[in-house]
Formats: C-alpha cells, sequence, structure tokens
C-alpha cells in the first residue's frame, strides 16, 4: 500500500515525473459555477477561474504539459491572458504550468511557505524521494503571511491561508458576490479519501481547521470547488468536515486507549464513509494512518 501511495505522490508532486507522462489524451473540460467563475478539469488538482472585463485569473495549473490546453479551455471563456495565477499549495498537479505561465507574464501569487518549499529540493524520508527545487520562472513573485484580497471582475476575492492543513502553505480562495469557494486539497471530494502530508507541514488538525474557516466562508446556497472531485455544494463540503471530525475523533479515542496504529487501522473508522468515497489515490486506511501519526506527532 506505501508503494502504491509513493508512486502516486511521484505523479502529484514531482515535476520530472509529470514530463515523463503521457497527456496528450487529456481533456480540459470547462464547468461553469456562477456568472463569472469556472473551474476546469483536467489531470491534476481543478482550476478555478475567475474571467471578466479586467482579465484571468486562474487557481492552480496542473502539469506543465497541459498549459496549451489550459490556455485555449480559458479562452473559451475570456480571450484575454491570464493575469494572475494563485497557487492554493506547493504540490506539483497545483503547480506544474507555473513556469510557463510565469515565462509569459502571468503573475503567480502564493502563500509565503508555498515559496519557500518550491525554493529548495523537498526530501521524502517517508517516500523516499526528492522533489528538486523549481526554476526561478515557476515561484510566486508576490506572497503573503495570512491572506491578499483581489478585486477584480466585478467581485472580491478573499485568499485565505489555512495553517497546516493538508500542507503549510494551504491558501482558500473566496469570490464574495459569486459565493464560491476553492479550497483546494484542504477538500477532496468523492475521488479520494483525504491526503495529509505530514512531511509538508500538514496535520489533521489543521483540515479540520480548515473545513470550519471554509464553511464561516462560504454562504448557504454556495458551491465549493475541491482540489480533487466535482464541484460540491455546501451541505456536501459540512459532510466532509463531519467526516474528518468523527475519523479524528475514533483515532484520538483508540490512542488514549492504548491502541497501536495497526490496531487502530484495522478497526476501520473510515469504513462508513466507503459508500461516497472512491479509494483512490489515497485508500480509507491511508488516510486513517496519517490522522494516527498527526495526532500522535501533536501529543
Amino acid at each position: 500500500m506505501r508503494r502504491l501511495a509513493a508512486l502516486c505522490l511521484l505523479t502529484i508532486v514531482t515535476p520530472a515525473a509529470a514530463q515523463q507522462r503521457d497527456f496528450s489524451n487529456v481533456e480540459i473540460k470547462v464547468e461553469q459555477v456562477a456568472p463569472g467563475v469556472a473551474v476546469l478539469f483536467g489531470q491534476g488538482g481543478n482550476i478555478g477561474v475567475s474571467y471578466g472585463e479586467d482579465g484571468n485569473v486562474i487557481i492552480d495549473d496542473q502539469f506543465a504539459p497541459l498549459v496549451p490546453k489550459i490556455l485555449a479551455a480559458v479562452k473559451t471563456l475570456d480571450p484575454d491572458p491570464v493575469r494572475f495565477v494563485i497557487n492554493t499549495h506547493w504540490h506539483g498537479d497545483h503547480t506544474g504550468g507555473n513556469e510557463a505561465l510565469g515565462g509569459q507574464g502571468s503573475v503567480i501569487v502564493a502563500q509565503d511557505n508555498v515559496r519557500k518549499r518550491m525554493s529548495v529540493d523537498n526530501i521524502s524520508k517517508r517516500f523516499n524521494m526528492t522533489v528538486k527545487a523549481s526554476p526561478k520562472t515557476a515561484l510566486p513573485v508576490i506572497t503573503f503571511d495570512q491572506g491578499v484580497t483581489f478585486h477584480l471582475n466585478g467581485d472580491t476575492l478573499q485568499v485565505v491561508h489555512v495553517a497546516n492543513a493538508h500542507t503549510d502553505g494551504d491558501a482558500l480562495i473566496y469570490w464574495q458576490k459569486a459565493n464560491v469557494l476553492h479550497a483546494g486539497d484542504t477538500f477532496f471530494h468523492k475521488a479520494t479519501f483525504p491526503f495529509i502530508d505530514l512531511e509538508s507541514g500538514g496535520s489533521v488538525d489543521g483540515m479540520v481547521a480548515a473545513g470550519k474557516r471554509g464553511l464561516e466562508l462560504v454562504r448557504p446556497g454556495g458551491k465549493v470547488i475541491p482540489g480533487h472531485g466535482p464541484v460540491a455544494t455546501r451541505e456536501e463540503y459540512a459532510a466532509y468536515l463531519a467526516m474528518l471530525e468523527d475519523v479524528r475523533a475514533k483515532v484520538a479515542a483508540g490512542i488514549q486507549a492504548g491502541r497501536t496504529k495497526e490496531q487502530i487501522v484495522a478497526s476501520k473508522p473510515a469504513a462508513p464513509y466507503l459508500a461516497t468515497t472512491q479509494e483512490g489515490f489515497i485508500k480509507a486506511d491511508d488516510f486513517v494512518g496519517a490522522v494516527y501519526e498527526s495526532l500522535r506527532a501533536a501529543r
């Protein structure tokens, strides 16, 4: 199981691995979410788009080989170039297009820790791999600590840092008028169980806190773009948060009772959610194991 997770992680965070993959058959699908707001589905993290009279803003940019297809999809919404790229975190399936877009003049924006991680080699002892530092052109040129606000295209885009969730550099992006939230990989919807990247500063407590912050932002009737999976309703987002809290509570109770990681994983605390969540990149047992490690590290 760990070997499978390592192979999947390679495709998520290693630009070199992405360059070796065949993206020729990948289709970028465009879905309208609200006036002036769309999402692009392809291979990798979901791309949010703000478009209108002030130019195009995209949230994440998948893999470098897909940039021409991504730009073509954006042009179906608005012919202008991509003015800003906002990265929700540092992983390569969300930042792989940075170099090409930055080279074309797009301004890349992200939380401080995204630039820090992309600027150096990242060594994963758990997966026995090294993610090489990104080239200068791929790095965010505007970074923020707690947040930044964009006033564009007739809306206000509120960018909010949520600490130590999926990673240590996660950002939520909220369209205030359209009432749409892009939650990045703090939210995996149906496609897989959550990935808590412990080696990038992630934690289950941070994931829960991110979900709570997101629910504070999005009003009833709003939509939520996950990092992976289909667009969700606010109610589905709330159900995801309830799942995180439930599994965390069960694992915490097991730790309190003196059970080992193997015993807690074997008790299948995430089993009730198999009916609504696929075992994709992260299996239920992988998720439970990460929750255990996160809680033990916090003790």
